[in-house]
């Protein structure tokens, strides 16, 4: 094969082909459809097939973000533009990669999917570039937008007219999680054109994103779409049943000021008024139960049919290997941006257990919990142990029940990552939630750009980051994310092996053991 033939910027996918560009080693595709867009009498509705195209498309500018509320932090070019019209997703591969004869072995496969408490981000963020994970790795990188807040998290199926009748009058539920599952299914169908492997896929995600991954291993509508899964910052007990995402739907309606019996009318608002709306119900449910989400993924008779965390409990879930781990200092974040999402003063954290209590009543060591668990933490309620509390509700127990649950069926590596830049601590923020985004794809800003280097650390955090990426590479090229210089055994629930990442890497066992003893394993019913 010729070098002109290898190097094509052109490809062809089952709906037309694309033409993308060339950033030194790395080719790129950005902005391909995988899914119809689901506007019109699609919204709320399960992802349909994209609509072909005949003509060549241009694939070098990322597609639309999700309807939102967009964040300064989350350094996205002015240019992308935001609409309903959003399934799109980009691919990134190492020059050289040809597209995949039938039945040829191509490079390894990893699909990313972003966070953003399920009603903000976009694959066109800064931190999500793959350009140096792609180069370094010799891997093909797929980014997946999807549906978000309202018109992605919020189960409005209870207003269905019918038991059967969900897709021909009304709604869908959990249909970002559907937009996900489409977006693993064109990899399977594509990514041989772009020079990747469909056999050897490896799924992982942050914060919403991670807790997605979760999801997804729980799905019966995943099996086959990938092979292994990596779960950072992930709020995995998140999900909820039925009643309660009747009782979101209701609320959003109140809202609205649309009467159940007219939820059709939800289709003729406009996206942003609905992110308007959106936000105010993050606040109000957010405020009435402390740890709380409006928007996440639902139980439903499809897509997610058990809780996660008990699907992962009963070995009911794929046995494929999993990373999973969290950040030292998750709500740090939380506390800057004044987020709700998490509960951070001592009288939130309270209101927190006294919520726990009520949900569970009659129930033994409820009442008890939150004064129990709350010793565990030696300075609470002062200085920042407040926030402390909430991060490990929020993030680094539930990662650490779901690690013991499944390291009993399939090889698990648990991780704490707790490198900060000399700016980040001495301001306080620490290795915060989404820190380490740069470190896995390589996509710190430019020298002189990154505040986070206002007091230097870049070079220790760049010597960091490659070896996290290194161990990531590794696991996404069916390896154990291993070294010699710093051995990390699998997890288990007698040594509880962890790896923390910091500015030299060690492996401590059980780390913060008597508070992970003091939540204990029944406070899991709360979520």
């Amino acid at each position: 094969m010729t070098r002109a033939v290898r190097e094509s910027l052109i490809r062809q996918t089952i709906a037309g082909a694309v033409r993308g560009a060339r950033d030194g080693e790395v080719l790129s595709w950005k902005g391909i459809p995988f899914a119809a867009s689901p506007t019109g009498e699609r919204r709320f509705r399960r992802p349909q097939p994209p609509e072909p195209w005949h003509e060549l498309r241009d694939a070098t500018a990322f597609g639309a973000m999700a309807p939102q509320h967009v964040l300064k932090s989350m350094e996205v070019d002015p240019s992308v533009p935001l609409g309903e019209d959003c399934l799109t997703l980009n691919v990134w591969a190492p020059a050289g990669s040809a597209p995949g004869a039938a039945g040829a072995a191509g490079r390894p496969v990893m699909v990313w999917i972003h966070g953003g408490g399920y009603f903000a981000g976009s694959t066109a963020q800064r931190f999500y570039d793959a350009t140096t994970l792609a180069a370094e790795g010799d891997v093909v990188v797929v980014t997946v937008n999807y549906r978000l807040g309202i018109l992605g998290f919020v189960d409005f199926s209870s207003l269905n007219p019918g038991t059967d009748s969900a897709f021909r009058h009304g709604f869908d539920a959990n249909v970002g999680l559907r937009d996900q599952i489409a977006g693993l299914a064109w990899v399977q169908r594509n990514i041989a054109a772009f020079g990747g492997d469909p056999g050897n896929v490896t799924l992982f995600g942050e914060s919403a994103g991670g807790a997605s991954v979760i999801a997804l291993m729980a799905s019966p509508l995943t099996t086959g779409l990938f092979h292994r899964a990596i779960a950072q910052s992930a709020p995995v007990t998140s999900v909820y049943g039925r009643e309660r995402a009747a009782t979101v739907a209701h609320r959003f309606l109140d809202i609205v000021g649309i009467d159940p019996g007219d939820a059709h009318r939800l289709r003729e608002l406009d996206p942003f008024d609905l992110v308007d709306a959106g936000a105010e119900l993050v606040h109000e449910v957010s405020g009435a139960v402390p740890g709380t989400l409006a928007m996440a993924p639902v139980i439903d008779d499809e897509v997610v049919p058990e809780y996660p965390l008990t699907a992962f409990r009963e070995g009911h879930v794929p046995r494929i290997p999993l990373i999973i781990g969290t950040n030292h200092d998750e709500s740090s974040f939380f506390k800057l941006m004044r987020s709700p999402l998490l509960p951070i003063t001592s009288e939130k954290v309270e209101q927190m257990f006294a919520e726990i209590a009520a949900d569970n009543p009659g129930s033994p060591g409820f009442d008890e919990a939150g004064a129990r668990i709350t010793g565990a933490y030696p300075s609470y309620p002062r200085r920042r142990t407040p926030a402390e509390v909430s991060r490990d509700a929020g993030f680094r127990m539930p990662s650490i029940w779901l690690a013991e649950a499944h390291s009993r069926h399939a090889p698990t590596w648990m991780y704490r990552f707790d490198h900060a830049t000399p700016l980040l601590r001495v301001t306080g923020i620490g290795a915060t939630h989404a820190a380490e985004l740069a470190y896995v794809f390589g996509s710190f800003a430019p020298r002189g750009r990154d505040i986070v280097f206002g007091l230097g650390g870049r070079a220790e955090a760049l010597r960091v980051a490659g070896r996290m990426r290194g161990r990531w590479i590794a696991f996404a090229r069916g390896e154990a994310p291993d070294t010699d210089a710093v051995p990390w055994p699998p997890y288990d629930t007698e040594e509880r092996p962890t790896l923390i990442i910091d500015r030299e890497e060690r492996v401590d066992n059980d780390p913060d053991g008597e508070i992970r003893e003091a939540w204990g394993p029944e406070i899991l019913a709360f979520r």
